[in-house]
């Protein structure tokens, strides 16, 4: 809701060019419904990627194949419902691929090789030639996972922001080869709670090892987490990049260069 509410006036507010979501725990937590998707592109995000959780929510299987800008992770097995990347055009009129890839370090499901479906995809939308832009979403638990992902793919895509632990990294950097990279973008949610949970069935599963009911979600006040960056017309690589805050709990920032 808090993302629903807020994107629209940052998208014209700071004339957004291009604005990709993870959507994956949109569900109170738990996967993404059409009704969220399409609620989130109404909001002003030109793609909702996803990650571990993308089917939670079983309608997900049934939109994902007839939605161009609605994204699983790439690297799912051949044969898996919807797509996990697409080319698409930024209101400025560049092109901007977006790829979802998940890591498997610590992920269930374990998937394919993230490097290897990097490399492959890289191979056939070169940044330059085939994309003004590129975008990967590495939707990954370890952050020496993300590291040498983005080591991997540096100078050869525009940015790769690391989702999945809830928690915003203070790494935000452009890479020797001129690749933007954070290792986590963090969530939007209430951030008194247990990433995005009330804190009482968590706790008790740390204390007794004992489920004693259903996580849910915490519904205070939410603040939305994000990364910003700027990407040259000319190389497609990152000029400038810096995170997003804006609510309670955390404290707040809006990248300059938005001003």
């Amino acid at each position: 809701m808090a993302v629903w509410e807020r994107l629209p006036d940052l998208v014209s507010d700071f004339e957004l060019d291009f604005v990709v979501v993870n959507g994956e725990n949109a569900a109170g937590g738990f996967g993404i419904t059409e009704e969220i998707f399409r609620g989130t592109l109404a909001a002003g995000a030109d793609v909702v990627t996803t990650g571990n959780h993308v089917w939670n929510q079983r309608e997900a299987l049934e939109f994902a194949p007839r939605e161009d800008r609605f994204l699983r992770p790439l690297n799912f097995p051949k044969g898996t419902p919807g797509r996990g990347s697409g080319l698409y055009t930024a209101k400025n009129g560049a092109r901007v691929m977006v790829a979802n890839i998940m890591g498997r370090l610590f992920m269930q499901p374990e998937l394919d090789d993230p490097f290897q479906a990097a490399e492959n995809e890289l191979e056939s939308c070169r940044l330059g030639r085939h994309a003004d832009a590129i975008i990967i979403d590495f939707h990954a638990e370890a952050t020496s996972e993300k590291l040498c992902f983005a080591h991997f793919v540096d100078g050869r895509t525009s940015l790769v922001i690391g989702t999945h632990t809830h928690q915003p990294t203070a790494d935000h950097q452009i890479l020797t080869g001129g690749t933007g990279f954070m290792s986590d973008a963090g969530m939007c949610g209430d951030y008194d709670s247990s990433i995005g949970m009330v804190w009482d069935e968590p706790l008790n599963r740390f204390l007794t090892k004992i489920p004693k009911g259903r996580f849910e979600a915490a519904a205070g006040p939410a603040t939305i987490c994000g990364l910003g960056a700027e990407i040259s017309d000319r190389t497609g690589f990152v000029e400038k990049i810096a995170p997003l805050r804006l609510g309670p709990r955390l404290e707040e920032t809006v990248p300059s260069f938005w001003r």
